[in-house]
């Protein structure tokens, strides 16, 4: 008879298609350590089961403009700091395809976005970033840039999209049908995609800008105002990569 210890490692190295055996196997035994593993399996179970009805919930317009393709979802990131690029994503994923845990990349962990990067990247039909640079945001304006880096993107993608699915807006400029779908991170595996795309992207450019100004703590804060950025730019002023038109207010007085 295995151990208790025995039977807890087996659960933790258990894939989902095995959770079902093993509860079959444990959840009458006489010990009431093992028939709660038994649970534990049952619980881990039933959380899959609500990420699979989330997931299908987040399909609705992949669904609903099936005849297409090739879906793109498009979105940004970095629209609000005052360092850094505002990056745009690009994403269109497999007819079919459920991954799970995708969600707006703001409401996932570090951790998890990573992992969820790699996922995308290697199951995606294609995937590409843009870039609008903090001198392009103070030349066009934050929306303008933003919309050039999304067409950036875009234009990277083989095969072309036949149809955008964006995060809110209607992209100027480019011929594609395109649905803006207001908080589209949230509803659409596609828009989530990039949304986690362009996060990851960004997120990492600002940890190598941190090394090369750590004053700034850009690794932290990734180029938004916090508290100690504020500060590190009424004592070092602006770097490079920081957004004149976005910073003029806070050193409005101070001659720099």
């Amino acid at each position: 008879m295995k151990s208790t210890i025995e039977i807890k490692k087996i659960l933790q190295a258990a894939t989902i298609e095995e959770l079902p055996e093993f509860i079959d196997t444990y959840s009458r035994d006489e010990r009431a350590g093992v028939r709660k593993l038994a649970e534990t399996a049952g619980k881990r179970l039933q959380m899959l089961e609500k990420e699979r009805t989330r997931i299908e919930a987040l399909r609705v317009y992949e669904e609903q403009y099936s005849k297409y393709e090739y879906i793109c979802g498009v979105d940004e990131v970095g629209r609000g700091p005052l360092a850094g690029p505002v990056v745009a994503g690009a994403v269109i994923l497999p007819k079919g395809c459920r991954i799970l845990y995708i969600n707006d990349s703001k409401q996932l962990s570090e951790k998890k976005r990573e992992e969820l990067y790699d996922i995308i990247m290697e199951q995606a039909v294609a995937c590409a970033v843009g870039y609008a640079s903090p001198e392009r945001i103070d030349e066009i304006n934050i929306l303008q840039a933003t919309y050039e880096a999304m067409r950036s993107a875009v234009g990277k993608l083989c095969p072309a999209p036949e149809l955008l699915l964006n995060d809110a807006v209607t992209i100027p400029g480019i011929s594609v049908p395109q649905v803006p779908i207001i908080k589209g991170d949230a509803k659409s595996i596609s828009i989530g995609a990039a949304s986690i795309i362009a996060k990851v992207t960004r997120d990492r450019e600002m940890r190598e800008y941190d090394r090369k100004y750590p004053e700034y703590g850009f690794a932290e804060n990734k180029g938004y105002g916090s508290t100690g950025h504020i500060t590190a730019l009424h004592k070092y002023g602006p770097t490079p990569i920081h957004r004149r038109s976005f910073i003029k207010n806070i050193l409005e007085g101070e001659g720099k």
